[in-house]
C-alpha cells in the first residue's frame, strides 16, 4: 500500500472502513478502463484504449474499497526522466467525488514521486486547476514542462498545464 508522507485520517467508504489507495496492478487494468469512460465521454480524458491500461497499468495509483468493491478513482504517475514526472488519467467517480479520494490519490502520488526521487510534477487539465492549485500546483512557463509530453498534448483541447516542485 502506497502511503503519504503526511499522516492523514483515512478516507472511509460507505460501509465505514478505510479505503485502500494502492498500486495498480494487471488485474485491475479493466476497472481504471471502465472508470476512465465516462470522463472520457465528456472530455475530461484523453481517450485510451484497455490496450493502454493494460500496459501501463503499473503506473496508476487506485483507491477502492476493502474486498472486492470497485475502483473509486485513480490518478497514473510517469516518470519522465531528469527528476520530471507527469500526472495523467485523474479521475474519481461521480458518487465519491467530494469526500477526499482526489486529496488522498495526490498525497500517494506526490509521496511516491519523492521516493523516486523526482523533483517536479506535471500535469495538464481542461478543468479542475482549482483542486491541483490547492494542493501547490501553478502554470508551467512554456518549455518548463517535460517536451516530449508537452508536444503530445492536443491544443484543441485548451489544456493548461500545471507543475508542483516537490
Amino acid at each position: 500500500m502506497i502511503t503519504a508522507a503526511i499522516p492523514r485520517p483515512p478516507v472511509h467508504g460507505a460501509d465505514d472502513l478505510p479505503l485502500l489507495v494502492r498500486r495498480a496492478r494487471l488485474q485491475d487494468a479493466r476497472a481504471l478502463h471502465s472508470l476512465s469512460l465516462a470522463f472520457i465521454r465528456s472530455g475530461a480524458l484523453r481517450a485510451r484504449s484497455i490496450d493502454h491500461y493494460l500496459a501501463h497499468a503499473g503506473e496508476f495509483i487506485l483507491v477502492t474499497g476493502r474486498g472486492r468493491t470497485p475502483v473509486r478513482g485513480c490518478v497514473a504517475l510517469r516518470d519522465e526522466g531528469d527528476g520530471a514526472a507527469v500526472l495523467y488519467n485523474f479521475c474519481v467517480a461521480r458518487g465519491s467525488q467530494g469526500c477526499g479520494l482526489g486529496a488522498a490519490l495526490l498525497r500517494a502520488a506526490f509521496a511516491e514521486a519523492r521516493g523516486r526521487s523526482m523533483r517536479e510534477v506535471f500535469t495538464a487539465t481542461t478543468s479542475g486547476a482549482d483542486l491541483f492549485r490547492r494542493y501547490g500546483f501553478e502554470p508551467a512557463g512554456p518549455g518548463r514542462a517535460p517536451a516530449a509530453w508537452a508536444g503530445a498534448l492536443d491544443p484543441a483541447r485548451g489544456s493548461e498545464v500545471l507543475a508542483r516542485r516537490l
